[in-house]
Order: structure tokens, then C-alpha cells, then sequence
């Protein structure tokens, strides 16, 4: 198998007609096909289809892997649920686009690599899907997540600043941290870039001005949105609500940030030195915890040794007897002892004497090539 290419589509808000899933089934005879799903794989050949215009018509999400290093995803969202104005102060890369269909935006996020392994995308998906939700909210961390990829990989100048810092960068959630592995995103890049964003309880903040905004609203109006919720059973009326109450915010109720902007080259620089600051603590943990084993290895080896004291006579004989098996376990067992025996010397300051006693050996011996090997592999 050389290839492998892996699509994946889901409808989430409305489920695929029949007619729909007719016209998918022209496209591919060999997809997986669902009311909400269209998945297919390749290793031979390529799509017929064209992604993008599948999510314009029919999909809300869309995930693309190869084997060859590329990673996709799509997001289709009612153009109503966004602060277009604001989500496109975080487009200014070439890795992600937003593009306006009719009423929906989609957005298409995209990393390519030349280092990667082979990998398959089933699975991938199901926890990125949940970005869309977060979007709908007004949780915009996974739109400057994509923007400091495209920093990362230099599609961004230097000196250009970075958009407002989302609430909560410090604090991803699952969908989050997964969308950071999918765009293969620098883990000491977002710790530095959540430097500058605030841990913010939104609910707790804003839920006594939504309710004074709620009951500011005509009471003809809140008819039109009890019908519309009974009548048409839109998923997002609630979403299209909150995305109004957010536009009679200030930025400055907003506090999503506080701190002066950084430029790209500032945030790179401090993720560079914060890498090695964190690799030098690594490297001093490591040394730390190898010293405490070579001291513990040294305390054991000297408590064997005493063990060992006054048994010289004993050892060299049983040296000698596991020789004389000619044995390959026998002779890893006879070196072994004839190390214990070099240290011993060493310790009781007799190593002209275990040289000795060693030449003697090896003189007795010298036919035996496997164990003389031993001998000499274990340097004694």
C-alpha cells in the first residue's frame, strides 16, 4: 500500500435526503454513506468530488488525511453565528481561509509537513467536531490558534501583530488540544501566546446582563422567536440570540485583552527561549535523576561487594568449574564472577594478583575462543 487518502463528511444541523444521498452515490460507489456521513478512503486513484463544494451544499464538517503528510479540516457555519469582522482579523495566513457561501461561512484550516508518518483518519474527526460549537458560542481560541500556526511556519511577518487574544488560551479543552495536535502547532508557542489571555468565567460575568438584554427585547419580537422555535425547530435560534447580545458589548466588557499586542517576532523569540529554558530543566531533571542512580547502583554494588569479602578462593574455583562446561550461559555467568573479582582487588588494593590469576586463565583456556572473546569484550 503507497497511498492512502482519507475523506470524511457529517451533516450535523439537517440530516441528507434520499436525493442527496443519490447524488453522493454518483460521486463514489465505494463511500460510506448515512443520513449524516459520507466517508471514504483511497489507496489507489484520487476524489471525484470537490470538497469544498460538498460543504457548501451539504455537509457542516469535513476532515481530509494522507499518508503524505497533509491534514484538512472544513467548518460550515451560518454567516447569522459569526463576528465575521472579527474572525477575519485572524485569517492573515495561507494555511486558513474563510470563505462566504450565501449564507454560510466556511472555514478551511489546512498543515502540511514533510516529516510525518503513516497515519489514518478515522477517529479524527469525532473531537474537532465540537469547534464548531465552540465558534457558534463565540469561542474564537481555535480561529487565533490557527492564526499562530501560520506564524509558526513564517506565512506571517515579523513585525506584523498578533489579533485580540482570546479568554482561555491557558485552559484548552479536549477539542482544542486537538485541533493543536491536528495542526501540528508548537505546545511552548501556545503557552507563551496564553501569556496574554485571561482565565474569564463568561457565564458568570454576562449572565445578569443577558437577562436585563432579554427583557429589553419587544414582546412582539419574543413572540416571533417562540414561534420560530416551536414552528421551525432551528437549532441555532439560541446561538443567533447570544450572537446579537455580543455586538451590544464594548470591547471593553469584553476584557479579552488587556495587554499590549506582540508582534510575531516577539512571540516566537520568547517561544524559542522558553523551549530551551524548559529543555535545559529537562536535561538538569535527567542528570539529577542519573546521578541519584549511579549513587543508589554504587551503594548496592559496595554492600555486594562486602558481601562478597573473604570468598575470593571460592569464586575463583567456581569460576573455573563454569569454564570447564563449556556452555555459552556458563561462560557469561564465569565472566560475570571474574568482574566481581576485578573490583574486589580493587578494593582490597590486590589487582597484581587478580591479573595474575586472570593470564593464568586465559593461558589455560586460550582454545576457547567464545569464552576468550568474553573475556576480552568485557574488557579484564
Amino acid at each position: 500500500m503507497s497511498e492512502y487518502q482519507y475523506y470524511e463528511f457529517q451533516a450535523i444541523d439537517k440530516p441528507l435526503s434520499e436525493k442527496d444521498r443519490e447524488v453522493l452515490r454518483d460521486i463514489s460507489s465505494r463511500a460510506q454513506i448515512t443520513s449524516t456521513s459520507f466517508v471514504n478512503e483511497y489507496n489507489y486513484g484520487n476524489f471525484k468530488g470537490d470538497p469544498l463544494k460538498l460543504v457548501e451544499k451539504y455537509f457542516d464538517a469535513f476532515l481530509y488525511v494522507t499518508n503524505w503528510g497533509t491534514h484538512q479540516l472544513m467548518l460550515r457555519i451560518p454567516r447569522k453565528l459569526i463576528d465575521l469582522d472579527l474572525a477575519s482579523q485572524y485569517c492573515i495566513g495561507d494555511s486558513w481561509t474563510i470563505y462566504e457561501k450565501g449564507d454560510y461561512l466556511i472555514f478551511d484550516f489546512t498543515s502540511e509537513t514533510e516529516d510525518y508518518d503513516w497515519e489514518e483518519g478515522e477517529g479524527y474527526l469525532l473531537p474537532l467536531i465540537s469547534l464548531r460549537s465552540d465558534l457558534i458560542r463565540g469561542d474564537y481560541r481555535c480561529l487565533y490558534l490557527a492564526w499562530l500556526f501560520c506564524a509558526q511556519i513564517d506565512e506571517i511577518e515579523d513585525d506584523e501583530k498578533e489579533p485580540p487574544v482570546p479568554a482561555n488560551l491557558g485552559n484548552l479543552n479536549v477539542s482544542l488540544e486537538s485541533f493543536a495536535d491536528f495542526m501540528r502547532l508548537d505546545k511552548n508557542l501556545i503557552q507563551v501566546a496564553a501569556e496574554n489571555s485571561i482565565a474569564e468565567q463568561k457565564w458568570v460575568q454576562n449572565g445578569q446582563k443577558l437577562k436585563i438584554w432579554i427583557s429589553g427585547l419587544p414582546n412582539s419580537e419574543k413572540d416571533t422567536i417562540i414561534f420560530r422555535l416551536i414552528n421551525d425547530n432551528d437549532p441555532h435560534i439560541g446561538n443567533e440570540l447570544l450572537q446579537r447580545f455580543r455586538k451590544t458589548k464594548s470591547i471593553k466588557d469584553t476584557k479579552n485583552n488587556e495587554k499590549a499586542s506582540r508582534t510575531v517576532m516577539k512571540l516566537l523569540q520568547k517561544a524559542e527561549a522558553y523551549t530551551k529554558e524548559k529543555d535545559r530543566q529537562i536535561a538538569e531533571q535527567k542528570a539529577k535523576e542519573k546521578a541519584r542512580k549511579e549513587k543508589e547502583a554504587a551503594i548496592a554494588r559496595e554492600k555486594y561487594l562486602n558481601g562478597l569479602a573473604g570468598r575470593e578462593n571460592e569464586i575463583w574455583e567456581k569460576v573455573d568449574a563454569l569454564i570447564l562446561t563449556k556452555k555459552p550461559k556458563d561462560y557469561d555467568e564465569a565472566v560475570r564472577l571474574l568482574i566481581d573479582l576485578k573490583d574486589l582487588a580493587k578494593k582490597n588494593i590486590t589487582t597484581y594478583l587478580f591479573k595474575s590469576k586472570l593470564m593464568a586463565i586465559r593461558e589455560n583456556h586460550s582454545r576457547k575462543s567464545s569464552f576468550i572473546n568474553r573475556i576480552d569484550s568485557a574488557i579484564l
